[in-house]
Formats: C-alpha cells, sequence, structure tokens
C-alpha cells in the first residue's frame, strides 16, 4: 500500500458518511457481530459512537447515549455543537484525535471513539472493562503469612496493584503497544530517578524496534526479544506475579515489564542469584530466613550434582571411602543404571506435564498411579534399583524447591548433561564438565550485566547479603548491579 493511501485512510473525513464506509468495511462491520455502531442525532448534526462488544462497561456507554440525548432535548441554542458534546462527555478521561488510525486502535483497546458530522476530529473516551479474574494469590508463589494478592490478565489492575504499594510520584508507567497485528499494551515500569536510564532507553528501544503480527505469547516473546537468549537454557530475566516483590525491584532500581493478558512480569536486569530468592524468607526473622535460603541452597545444590555424583561412585567405587561402601545398588539389574537414571528423569517430567493437563479432581489419582507405577511396581519388575529411585527423587524434591521455574528446568538439563558426561568419561569428565559449567554460566551476561554476580566478579558486601538473610534496617545501599542513580536506600540512623 502507498504512503498516499495510507495518509488518506488515517484522515477523517468532515462527512461522516464518507467515515462510515471507510470504517464499515475496514472493520468488517456487516460480518463481525461484536464490533457495534450507535448513532443520534444532536442539534440537527449526526453523531456516531463506535464501540467493541466486551471490551467497553456497558452501563458507562448508557450514560454517555443518556447524557448526549438529554442535551438534544433541551433545544438550547448551540453555537459550537463540538465543545457542548465535550462538555457533556460524563468521563475522566476524553481525549481528542485526527487520526483514523489511531481511534480504531484505541477502540480496538476498549475503548470508544465518538464521530460528529462536520468535524475532522474525533473523541476518544476510556470505557474499558476487561474480562478478568480477581488478584488472586499466585500458585507458583505461595507464602505462609503476607499479601494473598497477585498480578492478572489485565494490565490495568497489574500497575494499580504495583502503585498501591509505590505511592511515588515518581514511578513511572510507560505504555506502548507492540505487534503489527495485535497491538499489545506493554508497560514500562520504573522509578524516576533510581533506575538507570541507560536501561529504560535500551529496553524502549527493543520493545519499539519490535515488527512481529502478533505477541499473544505476551511475556515469553518479549523476553527473546530483548535478551537475545537463543539456546542458552538459563533464565536472564526474572518472572514474579507477586506485586510486592516487583514493588521490591523497582525500589531497588530494577525495572519491570508488564504485557497485557499475561499475569506475570519481567523483571530486569537478574543475575543467578535472583532466582533462588523467595518471598517467604523476608516474610519470617532474618534467621528463619537465613535458615530457609541455606535449605533452598542445599536443595539446588543436590537436585543439580547428587544424579552425576552418585553414579561416578557406582562406576568407579575406589573413589568412595571406608565408611561409605554400603553406596550404590545391593544387586545387579538387567537394565544398565545409566539407562535406569535417565529412564526415571523422563519418567519423573512426564508426571510433571501430566499433572499440568490433569484436572484437579484427577490429580489424586494421578498421585497414586505414579507412586504405584514409578515405585513399588517398577522396581519388583527389575526395571529401577531403590537407589536409582530414591536420587532421582531427591534431584525432583530440588527441583521443586527451587523457586524460579525456568531456572528449575534448565538445572535438569543441565543434570542431564552431567549423567551423560560422567557415564561416557567418569571421574575426569565429571570434573571438566563440572569446571566448564561454571565457566559458561560466568561468561553469560544478561543487559551487560554479569550474570554470576556478586560472585563473579566478587562483591564481598553483595555476597553476604545472598548468604545470610540481612534484617532490613541493616540494609543501607541498593545493589550495584543495577546502577542505581541514588544508591542509598535509607539514611544511617
Amino acid at each position: 500500500m502507498s504512503e498516499s493511501v495510507k495518509e488518506r485512510e488515517d484522515i477523517i473525513s468532515p462527512d461522516i458518511h464518507v467515515n462510515e464506509e471507510c470504517l464499515k468495511e475496514r472493520l468488517g462491520m456487516d460480518v463481525s457481530f461484536d464490533v457495534g455502531i450507535r448513532k443520534l442525532p444532536v442539534f440537527d448534526r449526526e453523531i456516531q459512537l463506535y464501540y467493541v462488544n466486551g471490551l467497553v462497561d456497558t452501563q458507562n456507554i448508557i450514560e454517555l447515549l443518556k447524557e448526549l440525548m438529554d442535551l438534544d432535548a433541551r433545544n438550547r441554542k448551540i453555537t459550537g455543537v463540538k465543545k457542548a458534546v465535550k462538555n457533556h462527555l460524563t468521563h475522566y478521561q476524553v481525549e481528542e484525535t485526527d487520526s483514523m488510525n489511531e481511534a480504531v486502535t484505541q477502540m480496538l483497546s476498549g475503548l470508544i471513539f465518538i464521530l460528529i458530522d462536520g468535524e475532522t476530529e474525533a473523541f476518544v473516551v476510556d470505557v474499558r472493562s476487561y474480562p478478568t479474574r480477581g488478584p488472586e494469590e499466585p500458585d507458583t508463589e505461595r507464602v505462609v503469612r503476607g499479601s494473598r494478592d497477585g498480578y492478572t490478565e489485565n494490565i490495568i489492575i497489574n500497575t494499580a496493584l504495583t502503585r498501591r504499594r509505590i505511592r511515588d510520584e515518581r514511578l513511572r508507567h510507560e505504555i506502548l503497544k507492540v505487534g503489527v497485528r495485535s497491538k499489545t499494551d506493554i508497560c514500562i515500569a520504573y522509578i524516576d530517578g533510581i533506575v538507570d536510564p541507560e536501561m529504560v532507553k535500551i529496553v524502549r528501544e527493543e520493545l519499539e524496534n519490535i515488527k512481529i503480527d502478533g505477541i499473544t505469547m505476551t511475556d515469553k516473546i518479549i523476553e527473546e526479544y530483548i535478551v537475545k537468549q537463543g539456546m542458552n537454557p538459563f533464565p536472564l530475566v526474572r518472572y514474579t506475579e507477586r506485586p510486592d516483590v516487583a514493588a521490591t525491584h523497582l525500589l531497588e532500581g530494577h525495572l519491570v515489564i508488564m504485557v497485557d493478558t499475561s499475569p506475570s512480569v519481567i523483571i530486569a536486569p537478574t543475575t543467578f542469584f535472583h532466582h533462588v530468592q523467595h518471598a517467604e524468607e523476608y516474610r519470617q526473622s532474618a534467621a528463619i530466613g537465613t535458615f530457609l535460603r541455606w535449605v533452598r541452597f542445599a536443595g539446588i545444590l543436590f537436585s543439580l550434582f547428587i544424579l552425576p555424583f552418585w553414579l561416578l561412585l557406582v562406576m568407579q567405587p575406589s573413589l568412595l571411602p571406608e565408611g561409605l561402601q554400603y553406596v550404590g545398588p545391593n544387586e545387579t539389574k538387567e537394565v544398565p543404571i545409566f539407562a535406569q537414571i535417565i529412564f526415571a528423569e523422563l519418567g519423573i517430567e512426564l508426571l510433571r506435564m501430566a499433572a499440568i493437563h490433569t484436572p484437579s479432581p484427577l490429580a489424586t489419582a494421578l498421585g497414586l498411579v505414579a507412586a504405584l507405577l514409578i515405585g513399588e511396581i517398577a522396581i519388583e519388575v527389575g526395571l529401577f534399583s531403590p537407589e536409582v529411585i530414591l536420587y532421582v527423587a531427591i534431584g525432583a524434591v530440588g527441583m521443586f524447591a527451587t523457586p524460579s521455574y525456568e531456572l528449575s528446568v534448565a538445572l535438569r538439563v543441565a543434570r542431564l548433561i552431567l549423567v551423560t558426561i560422567v557415564a561416557l568419561f567418569k571421574a575426569p569428565g565429571f570434573i571438566i564438565a563440572t569446571t566448564l559449567f561454571i565457566f559458561m554460566l560466568a561468561r553469560i551476561k544478561t543487559f551487560n550485566k554479569p550474570y554470576l554476580w556478586p560472585f563473579f566478579p566478587f562483591d564481598p558486601p553483595a555476597m553476604w547479603q545472598i548468604i545470610i538473610r540481612s534484617s532490613v534496617p541493616t540494609i543501607r545501599w541498593r545493589p550495584s548491579i543495577v546502577h542505581p542513580q541514588d544508591p542509598i536506600r535509607q539514611e544511617e540512623s
């Protein structure tokens, strides 16, 4: 389509019937039942109101129509119809636009626009009422004590949940539309004066340069565009559905990306250690929070290394000290140990996927089947040895204890690679693969930030806060990794 044709389509004609014919063709109003138009005369001038059923608050539209009809019924002499109509649009958010494309885009986002015969500008009124659920506690980030609200699929509710926790006039919610056809609303949230402006600029430019037709998979597609993850399995941004977690990161100097229709938000930039912390640690005392953190760290390390290390000891019993000679299967099965581990890991993964897709009333039955198949019967028929089931189960528990689902899946892939290398190369393979694994993590950068900070490069005060859950009154500085403009979080008393 040529530029001149596009420009003509973007112009609002003073002849309202020309606009009507153009919109009927563009919106397919004879085909789409949910796109509606309401016509009424006001002071001998025709007014047309365009809307999308299901995205608008019907009661608000009725009140607007009543006010406009009442205006016409008064039979007063009016010199400026446009001004009179605007003054009687009983809504707090009314804007004007001379762009037909802008008016149509806003209408498809849940607003309405009003055309007046003889005028080249339209009124855009925000009467959105998206279908949504309540802000319930996220299933994946539950806490024993704390707030029970969570983000929803409605971006308006999500921004409100954040602002309710940060009543700072410098909290910014920048809105963009991404997707040539979907025109999905995306919000960049940050606190001006704390966040690194260069970081905001990079994210904004990356979002504006997205030219895909639609982002129906919402936040994950956005992540792939802004961080260029490629085949790296480790998460480079953090997801959360908890407003308190997002607000905490905003106050630290991070920025948050909200995508309409997604209940999870993206926190950036993040490091490896952001993915192993949980809100529960900050809902308990510092000592209990530290204990919970250590248990979680131990579970994550066990989930990664226990299976390959146990396989190494089984394949090379000479590495076992005298007191641990009992480690390893007591009897030889026909199925090799390596194959047993792979089958058990795949079985756990299949059960996890089955649990996601199984309706809640059938979940108990699935658990019983899993316990029988992978537990007793599989051992009795000689498919698995008891120790394989034990260590695979420990690895699975450690995986489920990882707060970040994305990190847990990445660690599972890394564990399978380590197991395979140990089966092929034994002790040298284990040592070399573990070393390369750490080097690989150290080379990863997200938004030019080291992934293993504060372990590498080493930052002693920040590393101390990773190991120990410090009490909040002792934390004076914001994390240096985000380059905050205001590094001091609280003044020294």
